[in-house]
């Protein structure tokens, strides 16, 4: 190839919606809707050593306490085993049609937060795992989670059944209502939590919608300030963030002995110009309104235990004025090892761009780094992004069967959105017909992979057990 012809822009075909329909209806002569119902797991599978794998690059202090937390119950397991999943969802028939996947796309990765409008919007929350694939992944791995969570919140087969056909409906009917509409449409459609309660309640007990709506509320007075009172306390007269390890540790508590303090909190400080760097112009101008106060490491959810996240403090005007952001570390995909490597520089762009093309509406300050760190010299990337800014997770565990069925009807609507702002939609969409057929192939899959994250959970809890590996249950 020469240097013009590897300089050129990339052509991008455009088909006609009629053409894109006849991809769809081929891709399921080819592989039948009812197939996708099959898994096939090998004999020789360790779940186990998948996340003995994942050790390797994360803090050796804190992979107890992420085996600690994945033993809470067959759900937990499932949420720290999205490597586990990557591994059998590569062996499940596929239509061969992609589009940018969450990659991590559990029931639990859904949620509301604010948007720069200040509305409070539901969506997908969680991008560690984006990168493009097939579509169906996403949807297995979100059917399987209702059917591991009505489990263990004791549901009958027919009431996980129910849950899980209510939002694989949801996800085929909004994607023939995405497959009709304008590309713009398309990328301007959100849904609003006010939406969520109004459109997807029908059947939910009155007591657990004013729960939720009291919930809704509450989530609005979640932000900075909110986590400037809970994290943070006054030393010398300067706030500082609290010290309650191992969950949270300053960074001033994770220097070498032998280093100098105040060059590393100079170097930490530094590090967040690459970070700036990376946001639009205008967020870039708020940022740096804000001066840097403190750091400190804090571990968060269950399968990123280990990682090396942390919070930062920065002060406005005065101390009444705090933003804390979240810099989380980015690896690689759990998928990369069998979609293919991210075609982006550093993984930290990668779960940006993935998060910025799935979400209706991304936090102004979502940005990446690729750093060195001043505390053991080794190169990572990360991701950042505010802490708290009006986020607020339902509770599947005191969801009613009526509930978690109005929960996944919102969870179906925000991914088929999600994929139609990147995948082919109208190709999906013709995939899926307009029977149910894809539906209880999704309810039969739900199931199967139900008992095999059953067994999955017990090896882990053998692993523990014969001492292969250690698990602290206390935090």
């Amino acid at each position: 190839m020469s240097r013009v012809e590897a300089g050129r822009p990339k052509v991008v075909p455009h088909f006609t919606p009629a053409e894109r329909a006849a991809r769809g209806k081929a891709a399921r002569v080819e592989i039948p809707r009812a197939l996708q119902a099959e898994i096939e797991i090998s004999k020789d599978r360790d779940p186990v050593a998948l996340l003995e794998e994942q050790t390797v690059t994360r803090l050796p202090e804190l992979v107890p306490t992420r085996y600690g937390r994945m033993l809470a119950s067959a759900f937990a397991f499932y949420r720290g085993g999205a490597l586990i999943m990557a591994a059998d969802l590569s062996r499940t028939p596929n239509s061969g049609i992609r589009t940018q996947l969450c990659g991590d796309a559990h029931l639990s990765n859904f949620g509301a937060f604010g948007s720069p409008e200040r509305t409070l919007v539901f969506d997908v929350n969680d991008f560690d795992e984006t990168t493009p694939g097939p579509w169906e992944w996403d949807v297995k791995r979100l059917a399987a989670s209702f059917a591991i969570a009505g489990r263990d919140n004791s549901f009958s087969h027919k009431e996980r059944a129910h849950a899980v056909l209510a939002t694989i409906r949801s996800y085929r009917e909004a994607m023939h209502g995405f497959a009709a509409m304008r590309n713009l449409q398309v990328w301007y459609a959100s849904l609003q939590m006010e939406q969520v309660l109004r459109e997807f309640s029908a059947g939910v007990d009155v007591k657990q919608l004013k729960r939720a709506e009291a919930d809704v509320a509450k989530a609005r007075t979640r932000d900075s300030m909110h986590s400037y009172e809970k994290l943070t306390h006054l030393v010398d007269g300067e706030p500082r963030i609290i010290n309650d390890p191992p969950l949270i540790v300053p960074i001033v508590e994770l220097i070498p002995p032998g280093q100098s303090r105040d060059q590393i909190e100079n170097e930490i400080r530094d590090l967040f110009g690459a970070y700036r760097r990376t946001l639009a112009s205008d967020r870039r101008v708020l940022l740096e309104q804000f001066r840097y106060v403190d750091q400190a490491r804090k571990v968060v959810g269950v399968g990123s235990v280990g990682t090396r996240d942390r919070i930062a403090l920065f002060l406005g005007t005065d101390d009444r004025d705090p933003l804390f952001l979240q810099v989380k570390e980015a690896q690689p995909s759990v998928l990369e090892r069998f979609v293919g490597k991210s075609e982006y520089a550093t993984h930290g762009e990668r779960v940006v761009a993935g998060q910025q093309l799935m979400q209706a509406a991304t936090d102004i300050f979502v940005g990446w780094q690729h750093i060195k760190s001043p505390l053991d010299g080794q190169e990572r990337d990360f991701y950042v992004r505010q802490l708290k800014d009006w986020k607020m997770s339902l509770v599947i565990e005191a969801m009613s069967p009526p509930a978690l069925a109005a929960y996944g009807k919102a969870c179906g609507w925000t991914l088929a959105r999600a994929h139609a702002r990147s995948g082919d939609r109208i190709a999906i969409s013709a995939y899926l017909g307009k029977s149910d057929a894809f539906d209880r192939a999704m309810a039969s899959f739900a199931e199967t992979y139900a008992d095999q994250n059953e067994l999955d959970f017990a090896a882990l809890q053998a692993a523990v057990a014969s001492g292969r590996v250690k698990a602290d249950t206390g935090v």
